[in-house]
Protein backbone atom coordinates (compact mmCIF):
# COMPACT_ATOMS: atom_id res chain seq x y z
CA UNK A 1 0.00 0.00 0.00
CA UNK A 2 1.20 3.73 -1.22
CA UNK A 3 1.93 6.02 1.66
CA UNK A 4 -0.14 8.54 2.46
CA UNK A 5 1.81 11.69 1.56
CA UNK A 6 3.05 9.59 -1.95
CA UNK A 7 -0.61 8.84 -2.85
CA UNK A 8 -1.05 13.05 -2.17
CA UNK A 9 1.05 13.81 -4.65
CA UNK A 10 0.06 11.37 -7.28
CA UNK A 11 -3.29 12.84 -7.20
CA UNK A 12 -2.01 16.48 -7.85
CA UNK A 13 -0.08 15.78 -10.61
CA UNK A 14 -2.78 13.21 -12.23
CA UNK A 15 -4.91 16.68 -12.17
CA UNK A 16 -2.35 19.22 -12.86
CA UNK A 17 -1.51 16.58 -16.38
CA UNK A 18 -5.13 16.30 -17.16
CA UNK A 19 -6.38 20.09 -16.47
CA UNK A 20 -3.38 22.09 -16.78
CA UNK A 21 -3.11 23.59 -13.21
CA UNK A 22 0.27 24.48 -11.67
CA UNK A 23 1.74 21.47 -9.97
CA UNK A 24 3.97 23.68 -7.71
CA UNK A 25 0.27 25.14 -6.05
CA UNK A 26 0.08 23.67 -1.86
CA UNK A 27 -2.14 21.37 -1.71
CA UNK A 28 -4.82 21.92 1.24
CA UNK A 29 -6.70 19.86 4.13
CA UNK A 30 -5.28 16.06 5.17
CA UNK A 31 -6.16 14.70 2.45
CA UNK A 32 -4.10 16.24 0.01
CA UNK A 33 -6.72 17.61 -1.94
CA UNK A 34 -6.19 20.16 -4.99
CA UNK A 35 -7.94 23.59 -3.92
CA UNK A 36 -10.18 24.44 -6.83
CA UNK A 37 -8.14 28.02 -7.29
CA UNK A 38 -5.09 26.16 -8.51
CA UNK A 39 -6.86 24.27 -11.38
CA UNK A 40 -6.85 26.36 -14.50
CA UNK A 41 -10.61 26.08 -16.57
CA UNK A 42 -10.85 24.81 -20.04
CA UNK A 43 -10.86 27.56 -22.22
CA UNK A 44 -13.85 27.71 -24.52
CA UNK A 45 -12.53 30.12 -26.58
CA UNK A 46 -9.45 31.43 -28.55
CA UNK A 47 -11.04 35.08 -27.40
CA UNK A 48 -9.68 36.87 -24.00
CA UNK A 49 -12.35 37.72 -22.04
CA UNK A 50 -14.15 40.64 -21.42
CA UNK A 51 -12.70 43.41 -19.16
CA UNK A 52 -15.24 45.48 -17.15
CA UNK A 53 -13.96 46.64 -14.24
CA UNK A 54 -15.45 50.07 -12.28
CA UNK A 55 -13.25 52.22 -9.81
CA UNK A 56 -13.41 55.63 -7.97
CA UNK A 57 -12.24 58.92 -9.31
CA UNK A 58 -10.49 61.86 -7.47
CA UNK A 59 -9.93 65.09 -9.04
CA UNK A 60 -6.47 64.56 -9.47
CA UNK A 61 -7.84 61.49 -12.18
CA UNK A 62 -9.10 64.48 -14.04
CA UNK A 63 -7.08 67.20 -14.43
CA UNK A 64 -7.98 69.35 -17.43
CA UNK A 65 -11.76 67.73 -17.54
CA UNK A 66 -13.05 69.14 -14.36
CA UNK A 67 -13.39 71.93 -12.52
CA UNK A 68 -15.30 73.22 -9.62
CA UNK A 69 -18.48 74.69 -10.59
CA UNK A 70 -19.30 71.85 -12.70
CA UNK A 71 -22.41 70.21 -12.95
CA UNK A 72 -21.40 66.73 -11.36
CA UNK A 73 -18.12 66.06 -8.93
CA UNK A 74 -15.43 63.10 -8.98
CA UNK A 75 -17.61 61.43 -6.41
CA UNK A 76 -20.23 60.96 -8.82
CA UNK A 77 -18.51 59.60 -11.51
CA UNK A 78 -16.71 56.17 -11.93
CA UNK A 79 -13.38 54.99 -14.23
CA UNK A 80 -14.24 52.28 -16.28
CA UNK A 81 -11.59 50.00 -17.89
CA UNK A 82 -13.77 47.91 -20.93
CA UNK A 83 -12.32 45.65 -23.28
CA UNK A 84 -12.39 46.45 -27.57
CA UNK A 85 -11.52 45.02 -30.45
CA UNK A 86 -8.83 47.68 -32.23
CA UNK A 87 -9.00 48.32 -36.25
CA UNK A 88 -5.68 46.48 -35.97
CA UNK A 89 -7.95 43.49 -35.22
CA UNK A 90 -6.51 42.47 -31.78
CA UNK A 91 -8.16 43.21 -28.17
CA UNK A 92 -7.45 46.36 -26.47
CA UNK A 93 -8.33 47.55 -22.81
CA UNK A 94 -9.28 51.31 -22.60
CA UNK A 95 -10.71 53.74 -20.25
CA UNK A 96 -13.85 55.57 -20.02
CA UNK A 97 -14.97 58.24 -17.08
CA UNK A 98 -18.75 58.06 -16.90
CA UNK A 99 -21.71 58.91 -13.96
CA UNK A 100 -21.78 56.03 -11.44
CA UNK A 101 -25.06 55.73 -12.39
CA UNK A 102 -24.72 54.13 -15.86
CA UNK A 103 -21.61 51.82 -15.12
CA UNK A 104 -23.84 48.72 -15.58
CA UNK A 105 -25.26 50.62 -19.17
CA UNK A 106 -21.53 51.01 -20.40
CA UNK A 107 -20.61 47.52 -19.47
CA UNK A 108 -23.46 45.79 -21.02
CA UNK A 109 -22.50 47.95 -24.23
CA UNK A 110 -19.21 47.50 -24.67
CA UNK A 111 -19.39 43.66 -23.64
CA UNK A 112 -22.35 43.45 -26.63
CA UNK A 113 -19.39 44.86 -28.80
CA UNK A 114 -16.47 43.27 -27.92
CA UNK A 115 -18.05 40.29 -28.68
CA UNK A 116 -19.14 41.34 -32.04
CA UNK A 117 -15.53 42.63 -32.44
CA UNK A 118 -16.98 45.66 -33.79
CA UNK A 119 -13.91 47.80 -34.24
CA UNK A 120 -12.82 50.82 -32.26
CA UNK A 121 -9.77 52.82 -32.53
CA UNK A 122 -9.08 54.24 -29.10
CA UNK A 123 -10.79 54.58 -26.11
CA UNK A 124 -9.46 57.29 -23.36
CA UNK A 125 -10.30 59.99 -21.32
CA UNK A 126 -10.69 63.39 -22.71
CA UNK A 127 -7.80 64.62 -20.14
CA UNK A 128 -5.44 62.31 -21.92
CA UNK A 129 -5.87 65.58 -24.63
CA UNK A 130 -5.59 68.11 -22.49
CA UNK A 131 -9.38 68.75 -22.20
CA UNK A 132 -9.98 69.31 -25.56
CA UNK A 133 -12.83 67.86 -27.28
CA UNK A 134 -11.36 68.63 -30.92
CA UNK A 135 -8.03 66.84 -30.09
CA UNK A 136 -9.71 64.24 -29.15
CA UNK A 137 -11.67 63.67 -31.84
CA UNK A 138 -8.82 64.48 -34.27
CA UNK A 139 -7.49 61.56 -32.67
CA UNK A 140 -10.31 59.27 -33.53
CA UNK A 141 -10.92 58.65 -29.57
CA UNK A 142 -13.56 57.21 -27.94
CA UNK A 143 -14.69 59.01 -24.26
CA UNK A 144 -17.30 59.49 -22.12
CA UNK A 145 -17.32 62.79 -19.32
CA UNK A 146 -15.94 66.16 -20.44
CA UNK A 147 -17.14 69.17 -18.32
CA UNK A 148 -18.02 71.31 -20.95
CA UNK A 149 -20.90 73.02 -22.87
CA UNK A 150 -22.76 71.59 -25.76
CA UNK A 151 -21.65 72.34 -29.35
CA UNK A 152 -24.78 73.96 -30.49
CA UNK A 153 -26.19 77.27 -31.24
CA UNK A 154 -28.05 79.46 -28.26
CA UNK A 155 -26.91 80.10 -25.09
CA UNK A 156 -24.37 77.99 -23.13
CA UNK A 157 -25.90 75.00 -21.84
CA UNK A 158 -24.09 71.64 -19.90
CA UNK A 159 -23.37 68.67 -22.76
CA UNK A 160 -24.56 65.38 -21.50
CA UNK A 161 -20.81 64.84 -21.47
CA UNK A 162 -20.43 66.86 -18.35
CA UNK A 163 -22.95 64.86 -16.53
CA UNK A 164 -21.08 61.57 -17.37
CA UNK A 165 -24.43 60.94 -19.54
CA UNK A 166 -22.87 60.62 -22.87
CA UNK A 167 -20.21 58.47 -24.89
CA UNK A 168 -18.33 59.83 -28.02
CA UNK A 169 -17.59 56.48 -30.53
CA UNK A 170 -14.73 56.80 -33.55
CA UNK A 171 -15.22 60.47 -33.74
CA UNK A 172 -13.80 59.98 -37.80
CA UNK A 173 -15.41 57.43 -38.57
CA UNK A 174 -18.79 59.23 -37.11
CA UNK A 175 -18.55 62.92 -38.04
CA UNK A 176 -20.77 65.78 -36.21
CA UNK A 177 -22.55 68.09 -38.32
CA UNK A 178 -23.03 71.79 -37.92
CA UNK A 179 -24.31 73.26 -40.69
CA UNK A 180 -20.86 73.02 -43.28
CA UNK A 181 -18.83 72.52 -40.68
CA UNK A 182 -17.83 68.65 -40.34
CA UNK A 183 -15.74 67.79 -37.40
CA UNK A 184 -12.93 66.66 -36.80
CA UNK A 185 -12.17 67.58 -40.27
CA UNK A 186 -11.21 64.34 -41.45
CA UNK A 187 -14.87 63.10 -41.11
CA UNK A 188 -15.28 64.31 -44.18
CA UNK A 189 -14.23 61.16 -46.06
CA UNK A 190 -17.38 59.16 -43.57
CA UNK A 191 -20.00 61.75 -44.94
CA UNK A 192 -21.53 59.42 -47.02
CA UNK A 193 -23.49 56.76 -44.74
CA UNK A 194 -25.42 55.22 -47.28
CA UNK A 195 -22.41 52.22 -47.59
CA UNK A 196 -21.39 50.50 -44.21
CA UNK A 197 -18.08 50.80 -43.60
CA UNK A 198 -16.16 49.55 -40.26
CA UNK A 199 -16.53 51.45 -37.05
CA UNK A 200 -19.28 53.41 -38.27
CA UNK A 201 -22.83 53.83 -36.45
CA UNK A 202 -25.65 53.48 -38.73
CA UNK A 203 -29.44 53.07 -37.95
CA UNK A 204 -29.86 48.80 -37.42
CA UNK A 205 -25.74 48.25 -37.28
CA UNK A 206 -24.09 47.08 -34.42
CA UNK A 207 -23.36 50.33 -32.70
CA UNK A 208 -26.58 51.52 -32.47
CA UNK A 209 -27.88 48.50 -31.36
CA UNK A 210 -25.79 47.80 -28.57
CA UNK A 211 -26.94 51.28 -27.07
CA UNK A 212 -30.32 51.16 -27.80
CA UNK A 213 -30.01 47.70 -25.72
CA UNK A 214 -29.33 49.77 -22.70
CA UNK A 215 -32.03 52.51 -23.78
CA UNK A 216 -29.74 55.01 -25.03
CA UNK A 217 -30.65 57.32 -27.96
CA UNK A 218 -28.14 58.34 -31.22
CA UNK A 219 -27.65 61.66 -32.19
CA UNK A 220 -27.00 60.42 -35.70
CA UNK A 221 -30.88 61.19 -35.92
CA UNK A 222 -30.74 64.51 -35.05
CA UNK A 223 -32.56 66.19 -37.40
CA UNK A 224 -30.61 69.46 -39.20
CA UNK A 225 -26.93 68.50 -37.05
CA UNK A 226 -26.68 65.33 -36.69
CA UNK A 227 -24.03 64.30 -34.81
CA UNK A 228 -23.56 60.67 -35.72
CA UNK A 229 -20.62 59.53 -32.96
CA UNK A 230 -22.93 60.69 -29.58
CA UNK A 231 -24.88 58.35 -27.84
CA UNK A 232 -26.51 59.48 -24.58
CA UNK A 233 -28.86 58.43 -21.72
CA UNK A 234 -31.01 61.28 -21.73
CA UNK A 235 -30.92 61.98 -25.41
CA UNK A 236 -29.42 65.29 -24.98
Amino acid sequence: MARPGFLAAAVVVTVCALAGCDSSAPTSGAEGVVPTSTIAPTPTSTQPAFVGTVSPVTADDLPYSYRPGCPVGPEDLRMLRVSYWGFDGHPHVGTLVVNATVTDDVRTVFAMLYDERFPIRHIAPVDEFGGSDPASMDADNTSGFNCRYAVAPGPPQWSAHAYGEAIDVNTVENPYLEGATVQPAAGVAYLDRSVYRPGIAIAGGGLVAAFASVGWQWGGRWTGSPDYQHFSKTGA
